[in-house]
């Protein structure tokens, strides 16, 4: 049996922002035993990630990467950017979202998630001001 259920994620502009109780309380209603959780993001210029969740210097760290490696449109490296009408941060948005995933997959073992100890689910969020961010759960068994 298959089932399926749509979250939103608030967010307050760029960063990591954790949901693994979210969906591991998904699978845990659904009563499913050996399966597959799918995770998907609907939107361009964010993305999903599995990441450290103990130690909140590694969200700092993944994030200050990500601003160095694809600055915002204004600066002056990124003169080449076509795309500006969402703003200096959508283009760079979507850059970021290309480089990273928008959507995972993850087994159910004994009617948990089987992530690693220190591992959380995460929505990263490309852009600087808040967003609602959708993301859609699909659990098959």
């Amino acid at each position: 049996m298959t089932r399926q259920r749509t979250t939103t994620v608030a967010t307050r502009g760029q960063g990591l922002y954790e949901f693994t109780d979210e969906a591991s309380g998904f699978v845990r209603d659904a009563g499913v035993e050996t399966g597959l959780l799918t995770l998907f993001v609907r939107h361009t210029s964010c993305s999903l990630l599995i990441q450290e969740n103990a130690d909140p210097d590694v969200r700092r760290d993944l994030d200050a990467f990500f601003r160095r490696l694809v600055p915002p449109a204004d600066d002056p490296s990124m003169r080449w950017i076509v795309h500006t009408t969402g703003g200096p941060d959508d283009m760079p948005a979507h850059i970021k979202a290309a480089l990273t995933a928008v959507s995972l997959s993850i087994p159910v073992t004994k009617g948990r998630l089987a992530l690693g100890t220190w591992q959380g689910i995460y929505l990263f969020e490309h852009r600087d001001h808040p967003h609602r961010r959708e993301i859609v759960l699909h659990l098959s068994d």
